[in-house]
C-alpha cells in the first residue's frame, strides 16, 4: 500500500465513523415529524410517487450512462483519480447552484421543476465518478451500487447504517439484490430534502435557498461517493497504484 493509499484509508475510517454517528437532535425530530406526516398521506399517493421517481431515476440512469465517457482514467493512479473527481464535482456543484437559484427565483411553479433537474445532476455526477474509479456503468450491478451510494448520502440513521453495510460488503450483497427498494429510496430522499426545499418555493428568497441547498447537497454527495468508491477499490484490492 502506497503512502497516499494509507492517507486515504485514514480518511475513509473518519468518514465511516461519521456515517455511523447518530444524527443531530434537530434532524431526528424532523425525521419523526416527516414520518408522522407520511402516515396520513394516502397509500395511493405513495405508490404513485414511488413509481414516478422509479421511472424518473431509471430514465436518468440511461441518459447518464449514455453521456458518460468510459475508460477516461484507466491509466491513472488513485491520487489522480481523486483529483479528477474533485474537478468534476466542482463543475456539477456549480451547475446545481445555478439550477437551484434559477428555479428558486421562480417560486412554486419553477421550484417544482427543481426536483427532477437536481436528481439528473446528482446521478450524472455519480456515473462520472464511477467511471473515473474504474467501474463499468454498463453493468447492472454497478448501477445498483450507484443507487446505494445515492441512498447512503440521503437517508436517515437506520437506513444509512443498513446501506453502508451493503456497500461495505458489496461482493457478498450484490447477488442478493434484484432491484432497489424504490419505496424506501424515494421516501428517504424526499424526507432528506423536503424541509430546505420548502423554503425554496418562496419567490425571490427561494433563489438564495435553492443555490445554497444545492451546493451543500452536491458537496455531501461528492464526499459520500468518493469515499464509497475508494473504500471499495482499496477493500477489494483492485488497484495497483
Amino acid at each position: 500500500m502506497t503512502e497516499y493509499e494509507k492517507i486515504v484509508m485514514e480518511e475513509i475510517q473518519k468518514w465511516r465513523r461519521k456515517i455511523n454517528k447518530r444524527s443531530s437532535l434537530m434532524n431526528r425530530i424532523s425525521k419523526k415529524a416527516q414520518t408522522k406526516v407520511n402516515e396520513f398521506i394516502p397509500e395511493k399517493f405513495h405508490k404513485i410517487m414511488t413509481e414516478s421517481i422509479k421511472n424518473m431515476v431509471k430514465a436518468t440512469l440511461v441518459g447518464s450512462d449514455f453521456l458518460t465517457k468510459k475508460n477516461q482514467a484507466s491509466d491513472m493512479r488513485l491520487f489522480e483519480r481523486d483529483e479528477l473527481v474533485k474537478r468534476k464535482l466542482d463543475g456539477y456543484r456549480k451547475t446545481a447552484v445555478i439550477e437551484g437559484a434559477g428555479t428558486g427565483a421562480g417560486g412554486i411553479l419553477l421550484g417544482l421543476a427543481d426536483f427532477p433537474l437536481l436528481l439528473s445532476i446528482e446521478m450524472k455526477f455519480l456515473f462520472e465518478a464511477a467511471a473515473i474509479y474504474g467501474f463499468d456503468t454498463n453493468d447492472y450491478s454497478e448501477r445498483l451500487f450507484i443507487l446505494h451510494v445515492f441512498l447512503l448520502a440521503f437517508s436517515s440513521d437506520d437506513t444509512r447504517k443498513k446501506t453502508f453495510n451493503i456497500i461495505a460488503n458489496w461482493e457478498e450483497e450484490k447477488d442478493q439484490l434484484a432491484d432497489m427498494d424504490w419505496r424506501e429510496f424515494q421516501q428517504e430522499y424526499r424526507d432528506y430534502i423536503d424541509l430546505v426545499k420548502m423554503f425554496q418555493l418562496i419567490p425571490g428568497f427561494g433563489a438564495i435557498v435553492g443555490a445554497y441547498a444545492n451546493y451543500n447537497l452536491l458537496d455531501h454527495l461528492g464526499e459520500t461517493a468518493m469515499n464509497a468508491f475508494r473504500f471499495r477499490l482499496l477493500n477489494e484490492n483492485l488497484t495497483s497504484f
